[in-house]
């Protein structure tokens, strides 16, 4: 069965360990020594999750396993973002009205002597 992506970026250590990830590939044990107040069993767990939701590749090397990202593992994101993000423009503009609105009532306040 496989992972939901929305599960597993639900972890702030896997956000992180993608984050890692994005900057280049990593043999799990670099990986574990990045995450210290984890054990490298841990990390493992972590790593796996990733794997099952399609996020990171594995290639074993002998007793070597060396992740990387697999960015269209996050299509499943993506698409549930960009849902929203036309919404955005409307968003900021009705921000910004705000804001200019609650300026102009305002009245600038004098300093005390």
């Amino acid at each position: 069965m496989t992972t939901n992506v929305f599960l597993a970026i639900s972890d702030p250590t896997r956000r992180a360990v993608l984050d890692l990830l994005a900057t280049g590939s990593r043999k799990a044990g670099d990986i574990a020594a990045r995450f210290r107040h984890l054990t490298q069993p841990a990390v493992s767990r972590h790593l796996k999750v990733l794997r099952e939701a399609g996020l990171v590749n594995v290639e074993v090397n002998a007793q070597q396993r060396i992740y990387e990202l697999r960015p269209e593992g996050l299509a499943d994101l993506y698409e549930w973002v960009a849902k929203y993000q036309a919404m955005w423009p409307d968003t900021l503009e009705a921000l910004e009205r705000y804001l200019d609105a609650r300026a102009v009532h305002q009245k600038p306040k004098g300093k005390k002597r």
